[in-house]
């Protein structure tokens, strides 16, 4: 089980590209309502929170993710913008 902030969580989301969602739903496979509520959304009719748990207290309280799938494709995703590991070349 990972655990971070609710705020961290936004954080994270505010900082992701434009079609993250969409990615991210592609590349697990998954409706992408699923990926909006679990940073929050509330459309329960259409995907679920991905198994998450928010406990209230500072800093927006504390989540935690029976499945961090999610949260680890984000973590990627940031990680080619912060990086541009997707525009790395190669020439051998």
């Amino acid at each position: 089980m990972k655990t971070i902030t609710f705020n961290e969580l936004r954080r994270i989301k505010d900082q992701l590209p434009a079609g993250s969602s969409a990615r991210m739903a592609a590349e697990l496979n998954i409706p992408v309502e699923t990926v909006r509520n679990y940073f929050g959304g509330v459309n329960e009719s259409t995907g679920n929170g991905g198994a998450i748990h928010i406990e209230p207290g500072p800093d927006g309280g504390v989540v935690m993710f029976d499945d961090s799938s999610i949260l680890d494709t984000a973590l990627i995703i940031l990680g080619e913008i912060n990086h541009n590991i997707s525009t790395v070349e190669t020439n051998v």
